[in-house]
This record gives structure tokens, sequence and C-alpha cells, in this order.
């Protein structure tokens, strides 16, 4: 997603700079092309050959280059990237960018760039909590430099320690986020994910597999194009990463069904992409239900429809998109339940389909719209059918004449 993007990576010299290569290769994988720029001390935790294998770039560390061969790289490099991200950046080299030094590659660099840079620091916990250091930081950012901390993606990676460089991948998707087209800026989106556990006991649960991939994907989606997301989540071993989303968990399809009404007034759409459970128990045993020698007969009754709430509910100004996994007849009944549900689109994705539906990270939909329009997609990964969903959902926004931007 960051195609065509020109990337300065700065090195400084931390431990931290063996994630560098694989960072790079995240970032080529994205279609970036990348040049490390590298302090001396940088290189005795990584080699410029390991630098220049993954870019497929020279490496620079050196402000003289040799007589005869006089190139003014750190005005040539200013003038090609797009960005700048630096990681690790330890203290001296923030240190260095705070007070205008500029005596190496990297900090000669800084003072030449007027593109965005972006720092991921790297330092000792002691030394990220100096005044000192915080005064510096807080003067890049006073100067609009971003800095990319654990905070940002603390959760998937388990540690919150600060000072501890961010992940490679939490490096990638904050830079992706910040070139993201905003085509849902100024929005609000509900979403839901996941399964529902409708309990039989203190110990037992009727449930389905859902792993609430597809909404937590289209919830990142959401948020990486500008709006504000509310993220309605069923019982899912999964984390949110950017910052606009806002997380409600849940248990049960009537605690889903609370939450959603609630937040449904104060949204511009909502995505309905939640494995609800159709039924519940009747009655639910305050003690675990013993093994016996009779067969168990639980009487179900019906949960509350959420879709079909919200499209009871809907405005002209908001936008519902439902989804329908089937097993059999998946256009009939997707086209179907788009109607009675009073949905602007509904994707239909099927079990049937190799790879595609509960627990895999690739899905392959069909997105069928009111006109009867229909559009097939190809398996792709769910991070990639959730820009596909979004992108419609920005279609009908637009279709509406509801703007999409501030």
């Amino acid at each position: 997603m960051l195609e065509g993007k020109k990337i300065l990576l700065g090195i400084s010299g931390g431990i931290a700079a063996y994630k560098c290569p694989e960072l790079i290769r995240q970032l080529t994988a994205q279609g970036a092309e990348v040049k490390a720029v590298a302090t001396k001390n940088a290189l005795q935790f990584v080699t410029p050959v390991a630098l220049q294998t993954v870019s497929r770039n020279k490496v620079y560390f050196e402000v003289f280059e040799p007589v005869g061969n006089f190139n003014p790289e750190h005005i040539s490099h200013a003038d090609w990237g797009d960005c700048m991200v630096v990681a690790p950046a330890t203290a001296n080299i923030i240190g260095k960018f705070a007070g205008g030094i500029a005596d190496d590659a990297l900090s000669t660099l800084f003072l030449a760039l007027n593109k965005p840079v972006f720092i991921a620091p790297a330092m000792n916990d002691k030394m990220y909590a100096h005044p000192i250091v915080m005064r510096n930081m807080q003067q890049l950012k006073n100067i609009g430099v971003q800095f990319i901390e654990p905070a940002y993606g603390e959760l998937a990676c388990g540690a919150t320690g600060k000072g501890r460089m961010e992940e490679p991948e939490n490096i990638v998707r904050f830079i992706d986020n910040f070139f993201a087209e905003k085509l849902l800026a100024g929005k609000k989106i509900l979403i839901t994910a996941g399964p529902t556990y409708e309990k039989i006991d203190p110990v037992r649960f009727i449930g389905n597999f859902s792993s609430g991939k597809m909404g937590f994907a289209l919830a990142e989606s959401c948020a990486r194009h500008g709006a504000e997301v509310i993220l309605v989540a069923g019982q899912v071993d999964l984390q949110t990463l950017n910052p606009a989303i806002r997380r409600i968990d849940v248990t049960s399809a009537k605690e889903m069904y609370d939450v959603v009404c609630n937040e449904f007034t104060n949204v511009d759409g909502a995505i309905l992409c939640a494995a609800v459970a159709d039924f519940t128990p009747e009655k639910v045993s305050d003690r675990k239900i013993k093994r016996g020698h009779d067969n168990l007969t639980l009487q179900l009754f019906p949960t509350r429809d959420i879709a079909q709430a919200l499209g009871k509910q809907k405005k002209e100004n908001q936008v519902v998109v439902g989804f329908a996994l089937e097993t059999d007849r998946g256009l009939e009944n997707a086209r179907q339940k788009l109607e009675k549900k009073n949905f602007d689109f509904i994707v239909l994705n099927s079990l049937n389909d190799k790879n595609a539906g509960f627990a895999y990270s690739t899905n392959k939909i069909s997105i069928i719209h009111q006109n009867g329009e229909t559009i097939d997609f190809q398996l792709k990964p769910k991070t990639e059918v959730a820009e596909d969903i979004v992108l419609a959902m920005t279609d009908v926004f637009r279709s509406k004449n509801i703007s999409t931007k501030n």
C-alpha cells in the first residue's frame, strides 16, 4: 500500500538496529523504495551489506566522499525521499536533531530535509524518562516531527516498556496510515466483529468459529482512511492497533444488540460483520450441568436481529453494510437479506470457497448493491478485502451526496 513511495530510513547506534533489514523488507514488500542512512555507530549493530542487500540501494554513512567523487548526498537524498523514518533513534541522535547539530550523515540529512519525519525512539527506559530527553522530544514534536512509540502497537507486541523501539510491522503500518487517502475523514463508523457466545451454564456456551479477522481488518481500514471507528467485538484473540479505534467488548448477542443500537444513532455508517448467534438458550443454569445417562435437551429461542433493527432505524444520510455467509444458494439468499434488512449493499462470502471464511487470513467475496449490480472479487488477504469494502462504502456516501471529507 506504499506503492511508489520513497522512504529514507535513518539508523542510529542502538541495538535495535539489527531489526532494520526486516523493516526494509516489509517496506519494500508494500511497494516502497528504501535508502538507508546510518551513523557509524549504527554499523556496529548492522552491516552495510545486509542493508544494501534488502534495499538494493547503497547505504549512505559518509558525509565526505573521497576527492574526485564529491556529491552532497544529504542534499540529493533530501530531494529524493517522500519522508524519513529514524529507527532506532537513540537519545544521542534525538538530542542532535533537537539541537541542530549536523556532524554526521544522518544529522546532516535531517537538517536538509523538508519532508515528513517519523522517529521511533530506542533507549534504556531511564534514559527515555530523563528530563533532557523529554525536552528534546517535545521540541521535535513542536516542529512537526511524529514519534512512533510502542503505545501505537503495544497490545499487539505484548511489551509496554518505554524506550523500546516499536516493532517493524507497526512502523510500516504507521507510515502507511500517514500516506493513506482520507476517504472517510470526518466520518464515524460502527463495526461489529467476531462471534457471540450464548451461555448454557458457567462453563459452556453455544458459539461459532468466527475469528473476527475480517471485522478487525475493516476497523483498521476505516481508521486508516480517516474515520473514527467504534468496534463492537465478540470474544476473539485479536487486538486493535490504530488509536482512532474505540473498542467495546461483548459476549452475548443481547449485549451486542444493546451496544450497537445505542451507538448507531450517532454514527454515519455501520458495517455488520459479526457472526451473531441466531438462537440462545431459554434457561441458563447457574451451576455446571453434570453428565448423565439421559439426553440433554436445550430449549432455544431466537435472538434479537441486530441488522433488521438498524435497517429500521437507518436514516437517509446513514450507510449500512451487511454480511452474508452462505453454504448454498448464496446469491439468492444474500439478495433476500439485502432487501429485508435495508442494507445499502451486502458482502457475500461462502464457506465453500477454499481458504475463505472463518479462521483464514484470506477471503473471497462478492459485493451486491441495491440496484442488483454484483461485483466478484478474487481470493485475497482480508486486509485487502477490507479496502475493497471501504471503497465501496465511500462510493455509496458519494452517491447519496454525503461528503466524505471535512
